[in-house]
């Protein structure tokens, strides 16, 4: 990164260095007593042309036209943008031109943020706009903004389209891209509706740790550090799921997270190092109650956003309509090759995956060769929100052995336009068939499955003190708001996606 200034910046420097020498100080630190938004300034008035309001605002200067001592400018507040009026002879009745001959005209860039007193009025062309009384300069920018013009019929010309230059420095791409503000708006929507529908079912939000001893809940590479005070090793979430059991252990009805987790893994348009998944427990309950319950709150979600059922998902209309689809995971894949691998050892699995031109190694178990045939052959088939139920037992460390079959769990993904979005189960409260099913886990560690899960002994003792019949539930909240606002990356939905070091 470049520390030479080039000659917008040098200018914008000297303007700085002016303002200052004028007494006027670029970066003051008194409040600013805005007292409404240019939204709120256009319904206002809109229904009252006879008001003229005194109005208080203040934003980014977007645009200006200079007409000698009348000109117009833009101003882009947290709502949208407003035109303002200036007239020379009103802001400085007094011989004393300076803030508008020399402020306004000369020393003030796009991109600076003002305060701006005045009323409310509408122009003989028919655009409400502020006619300015008085006007403060709040904070002075360093560097331009990108360019980005609007032709005629609105559309928006980006002059910020370089994707990992949006993501690197999203600050930027918030204020030149107005659409991208409100994916991000959406996103906190979803996930007010989803918290809004557990909160009125009594259950409680709350808090587990990020940085544990044991990197447990799911199978996936960790991230570690080290605690210098207690000399440990420790290990970034990759899932809270075994700290909100604990708490169904301790008497809670349900509890529910949205938690952050991190996952040592690769990058990819639906995978991010960091992301947040909210995960649910609730006592007394089976992945059948599950199912009805998941289904409901996302069907909620999407009208809360949409207000409908249906959304556009690239070209494809997806309705989540309840009740979703239902198929059994060796179903699925039975369906999608004409075989049938119920029966099948972990070498026929190897043997098949084979013919189907799936790359295996030796460190994978019947289980991650099942997870990687219906990966390939199954799972991009699922376009409509789908629930795929009963995985092998081999696949489902943490899940509890299905009531009919002793060789399948009690365990749903939800699929939708061929992805995951949701996991769930009956959760296993058997505190010996968990502790040899970590051991199983233990075995593919040390055939060399770097995801396989540790074994945690604190919660093999929570689990031996009882834990009631419970059902869990965990959603991936990045990609669910990727579907529902019709984002094909999971960086656009992401603040600050990681990325690369800057060159």
């Amino acid at each position: 990164m470049s520390n030479e200034l080039n000659d917008q910046e040098r200018e914008r420097r000297e303007s700085l260095d002016e303002l200052r020498a004028l007494g006027i100080d670029p970066y003051p630190a008194a409040m600013y007593p805005t007292n409404t938004t240019s939204v709120v300034i256009k319904q206002e008035f809109e229904q009252d042309e006879n008001s003229g309001k005194d109005v208080c605002i203040a934003g980014r200067l977007m645009g200006r036209r200079i007409m000698g001592k009348a000109s117009f400018a833009e101003i882009m507040d947290h709502n949208g943008r407003i035109q303002v009026y200036f007239n020379r002879d009103e802001i400085c009745p007094d011989e004393d031109k300076t803030m508008y001959n020399t402020v306004f005209k000369k020393l003030l860039d796009i991109g600076d943020f003002i305060g701006i007193k005045g009323h409310v009025f509408r122009t003989q062309l028919g655009e409400i706009s502020v006619h300015v009384k008085e006007f403060t300069v709040l904070s002075k920018t360093l560097k331009p903004l990108p360019i980005v013009k609007t032709d005629a019929e609105g559309n928006v010309h980006d002059g910020f389209a370089d994707k990992e230059q949006r993501y690197r420095m999203r600050y930027l791409d918030l204020v030149v891209n107005p659409h991208v503000k409100k994916v991000f708006e959406q996103r906190t929507k979803i996930m007010n509706s989803l918290r809004s529908f557990i909160n009125e079912r009594g259950y409680l939000e709350v808090d587990t740790p990020v940085l544990q001893p044991i990197p447990g809940g799911a199978a996936a590479r960790p991230f570690t550090t080290h605690h210098n005070t207690l000399d440990q090793d420790m290990y970034l979430r990759i899932a809270n799921e075994l700290y909100l059991k604990r708490l169904i252990v301790g008497g809670y009805e349900g509890v529910y997270e949205f938690s952050r987790n991190f996952r040592n893994e690769g990058m990819d348009r639906t995978h991010n190092p960091e992301f947040t998944v909210m995960e649910i427990y609730v006592a007394y309950k089976d992945y059948q109650w599950m199912m009805d319950f998941t289904e409901e709150m996302i069907e909620k979600a999407v009208v809360d956003l949409h207000g409908k059922t249906q959304l556009e998902l690239g070209e494809t209309t997806i309705e989540f309509k309840r009740p979703f689809k239902r198929v059994t995971f060796l179903g699925a894949i039975k369906d999608a090759t004409g075989t049938d691998v119920s029966g099948m050892n972990e070498e026929d699995l190897r043997d098949f995956c084979k013919t189907l031109h799936i790359q295996t190694d030796t460190s994978m178990g019947r289980g991650k060769l099942l997870d990687e045939i219906f990966g390939e052959v199954a799972e991009p088939g699922f376009i409509q929100p789908t629930f795929v139920m009963d995985y092998p037992i081999e696949m489902s460390p943490l899940c509890k052995r299905h009531r009919e079959d002793p060789t399948l769990t009690e365990r749903f993904e939800l699929m939708v336009n061929g992805k995951e979005l949701a996991n769930a189960y009956s959760e296993l409260n058997d505190p010996i068939d968990q502790r040899e099913r970590f051991e199983e886990q233990l075995k593919l560690s040390e055939k060399g499955d770097d995801e396989a899960m540790f074994i945690d002994q604190d919660f093999l003792r929570s689990l031996e003190y009882g834990m009631p019949p419970t059902s869990g539930m965990g959603i991936g909240i990045d990609r669910l708001v990727m579907f529902l606002t019709n984002q094909d990356s999971i960086q656009d939905v992401l603040f600050f996606p990681q990325m690369r070091p800057e060159r």
